[in-house]
């Protein structure tokens, strides 16, 4: 068991090590100002909604088969589940000022589902990717709503304006959506591949720019670790300690890991996750505590280069 714990480590946190040398990278050339924020919002946004929802489409439409994967919902639903976990035993963290410290919520219970876990698992599962790539957006499927509303709501420093339709359901949930109903109602001769090949020739981009994006969005925040280091440590306790091992407890209960092995490192990894870097998005936006959930966030990517292969390295040993 301590050979397969080591080798399984090992290889996820070369992996990991490898998609934050990029993220850096990505962060010096904001910190340096080759790239500006109007250079990373522009990218941003090409990622968010072309070649994300490109890669989903054509995925989907090409791997997902509701025959052979019949409880399919449950997976979204896990991902609520999740949140849910997290929300609470953060909340009974901060309970004696939840009201005051409600943003602190949001990091410790929405985790980075798609754009640390994707190229992740594109490093960790080559093989599989494709299949990897379905079972996490159907994953995303649950969070990506509650990420741009509840998260809203936690990390707003007021009631605020409501989030329209269109922040809620963005377009990678549309081709979620979209993709997903072609597929149940058996119409995917409406998408011939004249037309599916150049959309998941786009879609294939959405990797490697969401990796660079993600570093661009860490070397962009404001920090000061001393001032919230204790904050920090509630919310990564949760975030990369407390609901990666609810996570593994419960899948080693359900017994699932000998019929669906990846689907179930999927879950391992979504809940070992960082927290969302579109937090920051948010609280630049709408107002809220930037600097201070700008160094949770910076702080959990430094330390889920352990913890991301340490619950993975801890999961492959048990299921061996």
């Amino acid at each position: 068991m301590i050979e397969i714990f080591t080798s399984s480590f090992g290889t996820a946190f070369k992996a990991i090590f490898e998609i934050l040398l990029i993220s850096i990278a990505a962060g010096l050339l904001i910190r340096k100002n080759i790239l500006t924020q109007e250079h990373l919002k522009a990218l941003s946004t090409i990622g968010i909604r072309v070649l994300l929802p490109c890669l989903i489409f054509s995925n989907i439409i090409k791997n997902f088969n509701p025959g052979q994967l019949k409880f399919w919902p449950l997976i979204p639903l896990a991902a609520v589940l999740m949140v849910g976990f997290g929300l609470l035993v953060s909340a009974l963290l901060f309970l004696p000022n939840l009201k005051d410290k409600k943003y602190l919520l949001a990091p410790a219970a929405l985790q980075n589902g798609g754009y640390l876990i994707l190229p992740l698992g594109k490093m960790l599962y080559p093989d599989q990717f494709d299949e990897f790539a379905m079972y996490c957006f159907l994953y995303l499927l649950g969070l990506s709503p509650l990420l741009w509303s509840l998260g809203k709501y936690l990390v707003s420093p007021t009631e605020g304006e409501k989030p329209t339709l269109r922040e809620l359901f963005s377009p990678p949930f549309y081709a979620n959506i979209i993709s997903i109903l072609i597929v149940l109602l058996h119409l995917k001769f409406i998408v011939p591949s004249i037309v599916l090949e150049p959309v998941d020739l786009v879609g294939t981009a959405a990797v490697p720019v969401a990796t660079f994006v993600l570093g661009a969005v860490l070397g962009s925040i404001s920090l000061n670790i001393r001032a919230y280091f204790a904050n920090a440590v509630k919310v990564l306790s949760v975030r990369l300690i407390a609901v990666p091992l609810a996570a593994i407890i419960v899948l080693k209960l359900l017994n699932i890991h000998a019929a669906y092995p990846l689907l179930c490192s999927l879950l391992v990894l979504q809940s070992s996750s960082s927290p969302a870097t579109s937090l920051i998005i948010l609280v630049k936006h709408y107002g809220g505590e930037e600097e201070e959930l700008g160094t949770i966030l910076f702080l959990s990517y430094i330390a889920c280069i352990i913890t991301i292969p340490f619950w993975l390295a801890v999961w492959t040993a048990i299921t061996a």
